[in-house]
């Protein structure tokens, strides 16, 4: 009797793009982020405001290390973090494209809106 392996379906890695934008959906993440653009903190400084248990804040700030939004230090016993800002900018140069575009189509209802105003 021959036993064979299941195959298993190699799962494709996302984008950064989506990597970053998915750690960027969750209020928790987007608020630990602003307190790290004040400087380097600790877990439990990090902690802090949220009233979570460890285990869930480490599962956060796991998502935003995946993400390379934040880095992970060593000192001795303490474990700190801090924010990594290359990922929100190329986040920013993204969205960036999509400003120029409403922009563009901004401009172009506004001077519609003129148009309609001065013709009444």
């Amino acid at each position: 009797m021959a036993i064979y392996a299941a195959r298993r379906k190699k799962r494709s890695r996302p984008d950064s793009l989506s990597v970053i934008f998915g750690a960027l959906s969750d209020p928790t993440r987007r608020a630990m982020l602003e307190r790290l653009r004040t400087g380097v903190r600790s877990v439990t400084e990090l902690a802090e405001p949220f009233g979570m248990s460890q285990p869930t804040i480490s599962r956060h700030l796991k998502v935003l290390e995946n993400a390379g939004l934040v880095v992970r230090g060593k000192d001795a016993q303490w474990r700190p973090r801090a924010i990594n800002p290359a990922p929100l900018k190329e986040a920013n140069v993204y969205l960036e494209r999509f400003r120029a575009l409403w922009d563009e189509r901004l401009d172009r209802m506004e001077l519609y809106l003129k148009e309609l105003q001065s013709d009444s």
